[in-house]
């Protein structure tokens, strides 16, 4: 995901060292149709990965590349900063359409009901028919989008730069409700149990009732947020911009515990990834980290090059997350012991995405990348 204007801003059991997940298959029909996986943006993956990876294909926009993949089907919808949507075709690379907007694409868009939903810079919010790449309606904010989308019946909602979080209509784009908080809204709202869940500039953590559009409870998080909570239960864990992770209880409006070095200022742009006990996330101090998530304890931390702003997606017992030092990582989620890396050509700070055995990733030179199972040896 973008910068923030603030500030630019699985269970351990499971995991084993070498990677656990078995090969894919082609009954693999598993979806990525979100930032972040699903509604509640644990980042989790629901199908598998081949314990070794090959680059299948690369497709090349005309400019920078900061939106994370969503990947439906047999496709994979990504947006760039040369004011386009590209639909891929999953297994080949193939550009299947493109679609214009009027501002750079730095959300990532959001598939849902053969629509794909997704903001721009200019301020305008698409909804665009999947298959072809028409536009379906536009909904006009007052600043840019850089929030993702996120689905709650036949609503969906986003946040603007306008300081207000919006909720649609997903068949007609009018208006439902919009809620104004106290900064710009960089990150994309969890839903849960008919609740919105938004954190921003205001330094907030904001519960905010689907059906109706009043806040059911806000929480302190003591500074700037520009990543977006990671939702297990009762608790949303998301790091900010302050040098502090705070895992929240959204039900009670209380802080559980937060992560603050006293040796150490670590901000938080990248989204948390979030599984049984372990909490995963990457820092601007170069590291990525996890946590157990019941007391915030570091269990362990991965040294990169340069800092890590893209989300760690977890599949089984490995984690993914590219660096501003140009690799894409896979490490494993119980040790954080490195099992193997990718060298793009540029910083990546998009997320990585993964369904139907393949995973999906771009650099901000422009450059998706797509891996799929390697050929045993």
């Amino acid at each position: 995901m973008a910068a923030c204007g603030c500030g630019r801003q699985g269970d351990s059991s499971a995991a084993k060292p070498g990677g656990s997940s078995s090969p894919a298959t082609a009954a693999d029909t598993s979806d990525w149709p979100m930032f972040r996986g699903n509604p509640q943006l644990t980042g989790v993956a629901t199908g598998s990965l081949a314990p070794k990876l090959k680059l299948a294909w690369t497709f090349k926009a005309e400019d920078s590349i900061e939106s994370s993949a969503a990947i439906v089907g047999n496709t994979v919808f990504i947006g760039s900063d040369s004011n386009a949507l590209h639909a891929l075709d999953l297994a080949t690379g193939k550009l299947r359409w493109t679609h214009r907007f009027g501002g750079a694409v730095k959300a990532s868009p959001t598939v849902q009901g053969g629509v794909v939903f997704v903001g721009d810079d200019g301020g305008e919010f698409h909804a665009v028919d999947a298959a072809t790449g028409r536009t379906n309606w536009t909904f006009k904010t007052d600043a840019e989008i850089m929030s993702s989308a996120n689905c709650a019946g036949d609503r969906v909602l986003f946040g603007s730069y306008d300081e207000n979080l919006y909720c649609l209509n997903a068949a007609d784009g009018k208006l439902a409700w919009k809620f104004q908080t106290a900064g710009r809204v960089h990150a994309t709202p969890a839903v849960v149990d008919g609740k919105a869940l938004i954190s921003g500039c205001d330094g907030q953590l904001r519960v905010i009732d689907v059906a109706t559009g009043k806040e059911a409870s806000s929480c302190e998080l003591g500074a700037y947020a520009a990543a977006s909570p990671a939702v297990a239960g009762a608790r949303a864990f998301l790091g900010t911009l302050g040098e502090q992770f705070v895992c929240a209880n959204w039900q009670t409006a209380k802080t559980e515990w937060q992560y603050a070095p006293k040796d150490s200022a670590i901000e938080y742009y990248s989204s948390a990834a979030v599984t049984g006990n372990r909490v995963v996330v990457g820092g601007r101090d170069k590291r990525v980290h996890c946590f157990d998530a019941a007391n915030g304890a570091e269990v362990w931390s991965f040294q990169t090059k340069s800092k890590v702003e893209s989300s760690p997606m977890i599949v089984g017992g490995r984690v993914f997350v590219g660096s501003h030092d140009g690799n894409l990582y896979e490490l494993d989620l119980a040790t954080g012991a490195k099992h193997w890396q990718f060298t793009a050509g540029a910083a990546v700070a998009s997320s990585p995405a993964a369904a139907r055995g393949r995973l999906v990733i771009a650099s901000e030179d422009g450059s998706v990348y797509c891996f799929a199972p390697a050929a045993p040896e």
